[in-house]
């Protein structure tokens, strides 16, 4: 039985530090990354730019995740040395929400003055100000204040995405909280406006006709998406974010860690992926463990960014070394697929 209830959007939230934490990408590439990264080679680094679907904004393969930051409550030197050598290294999306602590402030702090050479990709749904109830957050009200409020804490008049976070069904039934993108867009406060979500939700999302993108949890571990609605996403030209695309490398742990990743190494337990099970998952570089994992989810149909969140300052920089190796090998690519429709049950939904 898939325990995905035990770590739902609501429970990262109240997690404070401790989840973040878990999100955290584990010590890769100690010889392949970073010999490809030396300081006198990364101007040289082309990181691969695909267009963003139909808003037809050119991102780079590899985004960042501003979420471990706000949960670890990282100190401003080290956020703005870690972005602002990442965009030096080319990253130019940087994701984000109104809910992960200060992020949204400390992403402003570190890197406002570069805002011309990055896209702010933020979220909505999350912010319950004093007074409020939580359905106020997917109200038309709720989405307009929380998009003010990204705006002042981002220190820009615009962002080129606001997501709806993770809201259900019923919430996008409702209409308050596409409305609300809606009328932030006709304000130009967003270029464009997207779902950030999973499972029947996302398929709910995408077939609204109304998102120009989606962001959703792609990875070794997390394939439903893969036949559930990923192909409507292409088919419609929607830009697609992928979260969660190393799995929060949940394979590293002997035991389950007990926390936002603990679902993901339950999985690993069954799923015994060869490349991620006893001493492979020592790996570094790109046939590695978290190599194989980023390059299986970017190569997914559809799929234009993969999102990993860090807050090591050298990190995103050897993350996008294991991306220049290109595609796994067909092979690789089939196995990965056929062992996860041999073990995967139909509760092995996508993990939010």
């Amino acid at each position: 039985m898939d325990s995905s209830s035990q770590f739902s959007r609501r429970t990262l939230l109240t997690a404070g530090a401790g989840a973040g934490a878990a999100l955290a990408v584990p010590g890769l590439a100690q010889s392949a990354a970073r010999a490809a990264m030396r300081p006198q080679e990364k101007q040289d680094m082309k990181i691969e730019h695909r267009t963003f679907g139909k808003t037809g904004l050119s991102v780079a393969v590899l985004g960042f995740g501003g979420s471990e930051i706000g949960y670890e409550r990282t100190d401003d030197a080290t956020v703005a040395k870690l972005l602002n050598a990442a965009l030096d290294a080319g990253l130019n999306v940087v994701d984000t929400a109104e809910c992960y602590i200060a992020s949204e402030e400390q992403i402003a702090r570190a890197i406002g003055h570069r805002r011309k050479d990055f896209h702010i990709f933020t979220k909505v749904g999350h912010w319950i100000p004093e007074g409020k109830t939580e359905a106020w957050g997917w109200t038309k009200e709720g989405v307009l204040a929380s998009i003010d409020r990204s705006l002042q804490r981002l220190k820009t008049d615009h962002v080129e995405l606001v997501q709806i976070h993770s809201c259900g069904i019923e919430e996008l039934k409702q209409g308050g909280c596409v409305e609300g993108l809606q009328e932030a867009q006709k304000q130009g406060k967003t270029r464009f406006i997207g779902y950030s979500g999973d499972r029947e939700a996302a398929l709910h999302a995408i077939n609204m006709d109304v998102f120009g993108a989606l962001q959703t949890s792609v990875n070794i571990a997390d394939q439903q998406c893969i036949e559930l609605f990923l192909p409507q996403a292409k088919a419609k030209n929607m830009g697609v974010i992928a979260k969660r695309p190393i799995a929060n490398a949940a394979w590293r742990h002997d035991a389950d860690p007990n926390n936002y990743g603990s679902v993901y190494w339950q999985r690993f337990q069954k799923l015994q992926y060869p490349f991620a099970t006893g001493d492979a998952r020592k790996m570094t570089g790109p046939d590695g463990p978290v190599g194989i994992a980023l390059r299986f989810t970017l190569q997914q149909p559809g799929v234009h960014v993969a999102i990993v969140g860090t807050s090591k300052p050298e990190r995103w920089s050897e993350n996008a070394a294991l991306t220049q190796a290109g595609p796994l090998k067909p092979e690789q690519l089939k196995a990965i697929r056929d062992r996860w429709k041999a073990i995967a049950p139909a509760d092995w939904g996508g993990m939010t």
